[in-house]
């Protein structure tokens, strides 16, 4: 096998372009990708776009685009090419046809005219018996008179590939020296009836071609490592590869109930952090976490921090629990470590439809640009922002029955008139000024600040929580404020 710290190390990302894109994908691509940047690598993208009834050109667009928001670039693949293209397995049927026909010949493989109903009652009477029920080897040496005849009633075949008698043992770059006995790992085919090449084939043809020296991917799949290690070693004897690579395998990603995160897992698409308004670098750095550790004591970094400490050998077998209030946490705290102007412009979608619920003429930029630092405070994701500043946009705040109730107590219009009058007569200029007006206010009325503000609040932006209270008063304005209080006044009257 390839020696874990070659230099000249080549790793692959290899999907399937089947639906959207979901975290357990993006967590094997930030891994590799980290893995070939650590080491002045070469990133492999390649697309297995085999299977034609799944499929899909959309899929294929999304997995591009999502990789180049998250950042994650690569060396060889599609968009830029390389010395082993082309990196879409449906453009490269030709050269897995050739391979599969070598190793028929090498007699690596053979055909196997078993159908159906015959493999389904082999596994059932092993099952009874309390064997294996995988691959008996029934057609593993059939004559040449067998075959002719199978040929002659009609019977079609798949092909096979001839696994070893011995165990196979590999030393997993996660998990360590791994034995799999020969019981466990049955022949299994490698092309279908119709001729057409099954992932058990192009995957390992495609690495060795592409000369991949790390394999890096979902725990899911090691079951399929001792196969693809025999294969190698065809492959090796065939001349089609020059080594076996090392293979790791990353741990389970768990969502709710300690069960692997799948696909349909609501939680588990990308565009639903993407659409949330989740910064690639909080996202990332999350992932990160799933199976792999920066240090005992930090959890947030930047991921060039994380691409000069990453090491696969560090990475932990165990299952990593999808937490999204951990996931929040820290894409709040990369939110936090954007300069100002960064923030201002990453939050610029969700000041536009769709998002926003202000006609785009009523959007202020300067007010935008003075409420900005202060918000970027109190956001977890980028589409808190739209609820947290729309009372700077909208003709009225909005109308939250709850917070309004919450709010206007008894005596509350005898405060809003008294704050309304120290408004009035305080000086704009200030946030202290405004917030002195209102501690007076409330002090006329026996209340400290927080009760005295809170009627202030509701009137004037909708909702009990929100940004700092007086300095979206002064970006507000004297005239919007003082007009929304006596709205507010009205409503309490009537």
């Amino acid at each position: 096998m390839a020696n874990p710290l070659d230099a000249n190390i080549r790793v692959r990302f290899c999907p399937s372009p089947t639906g959207n894109p979901h975290v357990g994908l993006v967590r094997t691509a930030l891994f590799n990708w980290a893995f070939a940047r650590h080491h002045q690598g070469t990133m492999v993208f390649r697309i297995e776009d085999t299977d034609a009834a799944r499929d899909s050109e959309e899929s294929y667009n999304q997995l591009l685009d999502s990789l180049r928001w998250l950042g994650l670039d690569w060396d060889e693949g599609p968009e830029v090419g390389g010395p082993h293209a082309p990196y879409r397995q449906s453009q490269r049927m030709d050269i897995y046809k050739d391979v599969a026909e070598k190793l028929l010949a090498g007699g690596y493989a053979y055909h196997c005219f078993c159908t159906a109903v015959e493999l389904e009652a082999r596994r059932d009477a092993a099952r009874l018996a309390g064997k294996p029920s995988g691959y008996d080897g029934t057609c593993r040496n059939l004559s040449a008179e067998r075959i002719e005849r199978y040929r002659a009633e009609g019977r079609e075949s798949i092909v096979r590939f001839k696994m070893p008698d011995e165990p196979i043992t590999f030393t997993d770059l996660v998990r360590g020296e791994l034995t799999f006995t020969p019981d466990n790992v049955p022949d299994y085919g490698i092309v279908r009836a119709n001729g057409a090449p099954l992932y058990t084939l192009v995957n390992p043809v495609d690495d060795a071609l592409m000369e991949i020296t790390h394999v890096l991917r979902g725990e899911d799949l090691l079951s399929s490592t001792p196969r693809q290690i025999a294969l190698y070693k065809a492959l090796i004897e065939l001349g089609v590869a020059k080594e076996t690579p090392a293979f790791g395998h990353l741990p389970y990603v768990m969502g709710e109930g300690n069960k692997k995160l799948s696909k349909r897992d609501p939680q588990a698409s990308l565009n639903v952090y993407r659409e949330r308004g989740f910064l690639p670098e909080g996202l990332l750095n999350y992932l990160s976490l799933l199976g792999w550790s920066f240090s005992a004591d930090q959890d947030v970094f930047s991921i060039s921090g994380m691409v000069a400490k990453f090491d696969v050998s560090d990475v932990n077998a165990n299952p990593a629990r999808f937490d999204l209030k951990k996931a929040e946490s820290i894409n709040a705290d990369h939110i936090r470590m954007l300069d100002v102007k960064a923030f201002t412009a990453a939050c610029e979608p969700w000041l536009t439809a769709p998002h926003a619920n202000w006609a785009p003429e009523d959007f202020d930029r300067a007010a935008w640009e003075a409420i900005a630092p202060h918000a970027q405070t109190r956001v977890t994701v980028l589409s808190d922002i739209t609820a947290n500043v729309d009372f700077l946009f909208l003709k009225e705040p909005v109308e939250d029955e709850a917070s309004w109730a919450k709010a206007m107590k008894e005596g509350s219009d005898a405060l809003l008139r008294t704050a309304r009058e120290k408004l009035d007569a305080a000086d704009w200029s200030s946030p202290e000024s405004l917030k002195e007006a209102v501690l007076a206010a409330g002090e006329a009325h026996g209340l400290k600040l927080g009760k005295a503000q809170a009627p202030v609040r509701v009137a004037v932006t909708g909702r009990t929580v929100g940004l700092p209270l007086f300095e979206s008063l002064e970006i507000l304005g004297k005239e919007k404020t003082l007009a929304r209080i006596d709205a507010a006044l009205a409503k309490l009257a009537g």
